[in-house]
């Protein structure tokens, strides 16, 4: 599925310029032209102000066989993305692209970055996007910096206008998803055969769609020859970004359940990765959840041992108020895991009992929320004037849920 781009100036072929861990000074001057050139066209058709790329870009790299077609709807999934994903080979079959070789002309470097920045602009794409198949050459990885590097300065340019919302802290992720040359051959194999096996019944019943039948899935030296394409091209340019942007190499070999964990792991919400690093100073006072249940146990322990040694009346009183006059009424909601109790007892005017009961819950495996209540009750009534007096009466709603019981109806 990945894009195949012939080096610019040069016939279309089948197989990409290959890609160097250095680039040459002639290359990063072509990557120079070459974006330059493509960056003014969008500017003269589109306007400078109107320049909007993806919050979000994932490069989405694979060896063949490692799943990128199946793990792609749990990546969207997983980053929350709805639109379906670039994919370089089919943007290289579209219209565009066709009217551009009916015309003589090649898809060379300048074409493909052309095609895939308008492509990148639509509205579709605004919140992120998955890119399978770029960068594949040299330069096209360069472009991909500049790339990066004029939505940060659009980003500056209108972040005090009105326009600001529209550019934002572009997030660039390099996924890997890798099998080794072994593993890579077999997987590319059986699905040579399961797509012979497919397809014969589809055109059998003609019921169903056709799959794409890859040559390299029916020849071992065709598929191993595929592998080591990848390992020499694609692998080595997603390498030289990853120093740039945040990369994740994902073991690709184990089951659909063990990759997908992989992923999720890899691309945990990150918040220094992806907010704006002035949302990040301004939210840095906060805690984050993960830092206060570290020894959120240990806590609860002393909490509960300090009030039997520090102030053993009043936590007498509190667990004796659960027991009596709380736990009955939890008890006849076995079956829902959800008991709801409104109570005015003074006992809870004491800040410090409100502590104890939500902390006597937990140590005993309930979870329990406290949520206060102040009605205004009139009193009564000035005949002269019609005002009228109130007095305030607190209700305390006490929230406790647990796990239910499970009870099976044949």
């Amino acid at each position: 599925m990945s894009a195949t781009t012939p080096p610019k100036n040069s016939p279309a072929a089948s197989t990409p310029a290959p890609v160097s861990g250095k680039l040459s000074d002639l290359e990063i001057k072509d990557a120079l032209l070459i974006f330059e050139a493509v960056w003014q066209d969008l500017e003269a058709d589109f306007g400078r102000e109107n320049l909007r790329f993806p919050k979000e870009i994932i490069l989405l790299g694979g060896a063949p066989g490692a799943g990128k077609g199946t793990n792609t709807a749990f990546i969207k999934k997983t980053r929350g993305l709805t639109c379906p994903p670039i994919v370089m080979s089919s943007l290289l079959d579209s219209p565009e692209a066709k009217r551009l070789k009916d015309a003589g002309n090649m898809v060379g470097d300048r074409e493909v970055v052309g095609l895939l920045l308008r492509e990148l602009m639509k509205p579709a794409y605004r919140d992120g996007v998955i890119l399978d198949g770029f960068p594949r050459t040299n330069v096209q990885v360069e472009c991909l910096k500049m790339l990066v590097d004029k939505m940060h300065s659009l980003r500056r340019e209108f972040f005090n206008t009105p326009l600001g919302i529209h550019f934002r802290q572009p997030t660039i992720h390099i996924m890997v998803l890798f099998v080794d040359e072994r593993e890579s051959i077999a997987r590319q194999l059986k699905r040579g055969r399961e797509t012979l096996i497919h397809n014969a019944e589809v055109k059998r019943s003609g019921v169903g769609t056709l799959w794409e039948d890859r040559p390299t899935d029916h020849d071992e030296a065709l598929a191993q020859r595929r592998y080591r394409v990848f390992k020499e091209q694609t692998w080595d340019a997603l390498q030289s970004l990853k120093e740039i942007f945040h990369y994740h190499f994902i073991n690709a070999e184990g089951p659909l359940e063990e990759v997908e964990r992989n992923i999720l792991a890899e691309l945990e919400y990150q918040s220094t990765l992806e907010l704006d690093p002035r949302t990040v100073d301004r939210l840095r006072c906060l805690p984050v959840a993960n830092e206060i249940i570290v020894h959120a146990r240990q806590e609860l322990v002393k909490r509960l041992d300090s009030y039997e040694f520090g102030q053993p009346e009043l936590f007498s009183r509190v667990v004796g108020f659960v027991a009596k006059k709380i736990m009955p009424i939890v008890q006849r909601h076995a079956i829902s895991g959800a008991a709801l109790i409104n109570t005015e007892d003074p006992l809870l005017d004491d800040h410090p009992a409100l502590a104890m009961l939500i902390d006597v819950f937990s140590e005993r495996g309930f979870h329990a929320v406290v949520d206060i209540h102040r009605i205004e009750v009139p009193e009564k009534v000035d005949l002269a004037t019609g005002q009228i007096s109130c007095r305030v009466k607190k209700v305390y709603r006490i929230q406790v849920r647990f796990k239910g019981s499970e009870i099976r109806r044949g």
